[in-house]
């Protein structure tokens, strides 16, 4: 998938917007905190992750490119470890904010 057109971080950081072709997709920090690709999450090599709790006041405090491919977003809470590809945010839905 190719990369969106724009990415805008919300002014209270609480939102992530990427356009795409097909339109606009927003994002919750909160989501995509919980929804973190990253191992600590989602689990390494086959053994379960950590679900976070207790991130519903998450901001995004930094975004960083990786290549041409993902998203590093960087979390109020610390939180940076997760490569979010354009086709996992795609796939996260959107409008959840």
């Amino acid at each position: 998938m190719d990369a969106p057109t724009e990415i805008r971080v919300s002014a209270d950081r609480r939102r992530l917007t990427l356009v795409w072709p097909a339109g606009p997709h927003t994002l919750s920090a909160h989501t995509l905190r919980v929804e973190s690709p990253s191992a600590e999450v989602k689990g390494h090599f086959g053994r379960g992750g950590v679900a976070p709790v207790g991130k519903e006041h998450v901001t995004i405090t930094g975004l960083e490119p990786v290549g041409s491919y993902a998203l590093k977003i960087i979390f109020s809470d610390g939180h940076q470890t997760g490569l979010y590809t354009w086709d996992y945010l795609s796939g996260l839905g959107g409008a959840d904010a």
